[in-house]
């Protein structure tokens, strides 16, 4: 969790579900010619936190301020009328069972992922046919020479993000166009392991439990809703995850979600979307701008050189460019 991601959790009073977390004091970013820089977020907070533990401390909290739990539902189907303009009035879910359920309401938040049911169902969201990256990543043990700092280390064709997690465990994921030369455990094994910097470090280091695969990552999102549902979270669209904001963007997005749900149910608005589309525009166009460039220079050899070269003449553009990823300005 960069510091703009922990900004907004302390501002939402949302602290607890960081419990446990471990204090990160920067990033580590090097290169494949032996550029190296270390930039601090110096007096602002950063953490490492399990998704599991995150996302179990959020929902204790979305529960004690009275929002009700249902788990073991499938999100199947929105559903729609079609009488006038299309305009969603719930979903069709799955509960317990198989049981079929229709829930209404008059505004529905879906917030279920990046291949989401509902936006992918009413054509909002696609998969573009470029940039296609895929993520492996898992937990290791025993990894030699970590320090309280988040790595990313961009290499030609892929990168290597690594992360120290409470208890000792280091999460590492591989982020590639070319799922070639094996299983995904060992596809990531395999470039960890030849990695100049990471190889011997990674030397001793144990897998523990199944590596994750997931992709391809590029979700493309035009507008975030339609009448009666707006779109939260990586359902709203996403981008691989090389400049470490992905949990800013949304936790961010769905307050603005929130936000325009309430407007439309005191004021009753038809038009939550729009108003959405407009809040997430102006919030995040300028980041969505970064980070395609940071995509854009590890695409090709050429433009990794010269950024390396750049970064080893004068690293604290390189440093600069860290602070603004881990989003301090928003801290």
């Amino acid at each position: 969790m960069n510091p703009g991601a922990v900004s907004l959790l302390e501002r939402l009073e949302l602290t607890g579900a960081m419990h446990g977390a471990l204090p990160l004091e920067g990033m580590i970013v090097t290169g494949a010619r032996r550029i190296r820089v270390e930039g601090r977020y110096e007096d602002a907070r950063a953490y490492a936190i399990s998704r599991n533990r995150l996302d179990d401390g959020l929902l204790i909290a979305a529960e004690r301020a009275g929002a009700h739990i249902e788990q073991e539902v499938l999100v199947d189907d929105p559903l729609v009328d079609t009488s006038t303009d299309p305009t969603v009035t719930g979903a069709v879910v799955k509960g317990r069972g198989g049981m079929t359920l229709r829930l209404r309401a008059r505004i529905t938040i879906a917030a279920d992922g990046r291949y989401s049911r509902l936006a992918r169902g009413l054509r909002l969201s696609l998969s573009p046919a470029r940039p296609r990256r895929w993520a492996i990543g898992s937990y290791f043990q025993d990894v030699d020479g970590m320090r309280p700092f988040g790595e990313m280390h961009i290499r030609d064709g892929h990168y290597i993000g690594v992360a120290p997690l409470p208890g000792a465990i280091v999460n590492a994921c591989i982020v590639t166009s070319a799922l070639r030369g094996g299983t995904p455990g060992e596809i990531l094994t395999c470039a960890l392991n030849r990695d100049p910097v990471l190889g011997g470090r990674f030397h001793s280091a144990r897998m523990i439990g199944m590596p994750v695969c997931l992709g391809p990552l590029a979700v493309e999102c035009e507008t975030p809703g339609m009448p009666g549902l707006l779109l939260a979270g990586d359902a709203a669209g996403f981008i691989d995850p090389m400049t470490g904001d992905g949990l800013r963007f949304a936790i961010r997005g769905a307050e603005l979600a929130a936000h325009e749900a309430l407007h439309a149910l005191e004021r009753g608005n038809v038009d939550p979307h729009v108003r959405l589309r407009r809040a997430r525009s102006r919030e995040f166009t300028a980041k969505w701008r970064f980070n395609r460039t940071m995509r854009w220079v590890i695409d090709g050899p050429r433009t990794l050189r010269a950024a390396e070269i750049g970064a080893g003449v004068v690293p604290a553009i390189l440093r600069h460019a860290i602070r603004y990823a881990g989003d301090l300005n928003a801290a």
